[in-house]
């Protein structure tokens, strides 16, 4: 019997795990609070836990996981920036799901883009209350404009193609480029300096922290419209707020935000809003927040659910040797995907 502690799981987390439970072989414990130093005796006497993207995986968490005989940590998600995985290497298994749908996302970075540039929520908004002006709500094409992607991943390679459809031009950087892509690579500086719309597909880390900037601001073009789907410490919010103020930023669609943790996943509709960047932003009329949705798919809940069982049942089932698993070794993150021949360690 693999018993499973999951943490911050919403019904529909429950309802597409729930299929993988099976009674003498599997136990899920659902927990609605987010894995913190505090909260982590709730895994006592599991053998696992499943995470999301804002439970904090510290140090201090691993040790208590360790000391409790947890073995393996299943990441419901692609990025791994929350878990301290160097300091989980010798201790406890790490595993990610590096892949659940790359369309999910994708699409839902074009449908904000659209929203913004051809003002379709303000459209929404007005046509409700019979008002069918159409003062303010000039848009421009798509046809023609220069997309940056940054990032290449399956994500922005998915985006990518959904920008061709659309006939835009796309540049794109990324620290490691794909071989034989037929993708248009250039510089970051010069991904700035030539963009219309800029759209962050890469993952949070040291190096792309804080990316987006009051520099990288400055390079780009006037009224450059930025996107971001992807981790929201990619952008330093403070200096994109300048940027709007400034008029130098046209528009901002934002999936995430650096310090959603306390915010996003919840109805925080009742209470005072302690957030001041984050009230700032959403009442800008050129910004668009939506709370870390764009992976909310039927088809990607699904792969989430079927890949992290999978993921913790090769840890049972192949003496240790784990799916999709991030290993520390060699002073860097391992992210070997599946078919590994052998144990982390």
């Amino acid at each position: 019997m693999v018993k499973i502690a999951f943490f911050e799981t919403k019904d529909y987390d429950k309802a597409a795990f729930a299929p993988y439970e099976k009674a003498g072989e599997t136990e899920f414990i659902f927990f609605e609070t987010k894995l913190t130093e505090m909260t982590a005796d709730l895994a006592k006497g599991c053998d696992a836990v499943c995470v999301f993207v804002n439970d904090n995986v510290s140090a201090a968490v691993i040790d208590k996981l360790y000391e409790y005989g947890v073995k393996i940590i299943a990441l419901r998600c692609a990025g791994f920036n929350n878990v301290d995985v160097r300091h989980a290497y010798g201790k406890i298994h790490v595993v990610r799901v590096p892949a659940y749908s790359p369309y999910a996302v994708a699409e839902h970075t074009m449908a904000l883009l659209l929203t913004s540039i051809r003002r379709i929520h303000k459209a929404y908004i007005r046509t409700r209350d019979f008002n069918f002006s159409l003062n303010g709500m000039t848009g421009f094409d798509l046809h023609g404009k220069t997309v940056g992607v940054v990032g290449t991943g399956r994500i922005g390679r998915v985006f990518i193609d959904i920008c061709r459809g659309f006939g835009m031009n796309v540049i794109a950087y990324d620290a490691f480029p794909a071989a034989d892509s037929g993708i248009n690579y250039v510089s970051l500086d010069e991904l700035f300096e030539k963009s219309d719309i800029i759209s962050l597909h890469c993952p949070l880390t040291d190096d792309t922290r804080h990316m987006i900037n009051a520099e990288a601001i400055e390079k780009m073009k006037k009224g450059v419209v930025i996107l971001n789907t992807s981790r929201g410490a990619l952008i330093d919010a403070d200096a994109l707020l300048d940027g709007i103020k400034a008029r130098k930023v046209g528009a901002a669609c934002l999936d995430v935000y650096e310090e959603e943790a306390a915010l996003f996943f919840e109805d925080r509709s009742g209470h005072i809003l302690n957030d001041e960047r984050l009230a700032r932003l959403i009442s800008m009329p050129n910004v668009i927040v939506t709370s870390h949705q764009a992976f909310l798919t039927a088809e990607a809940l699904n792969n989430i659910a079927e890949t992290t069982m999978s993921n913790i049942r090769s840890y049972y089932e192949n003496n240790g040797i784990c799916d999709n698993e991030l290993c520390y070794c060699d002073g860097r993150i391992d992210t070997l995907k599946k078919d590994r021949k052998e144990k982390c360690f």
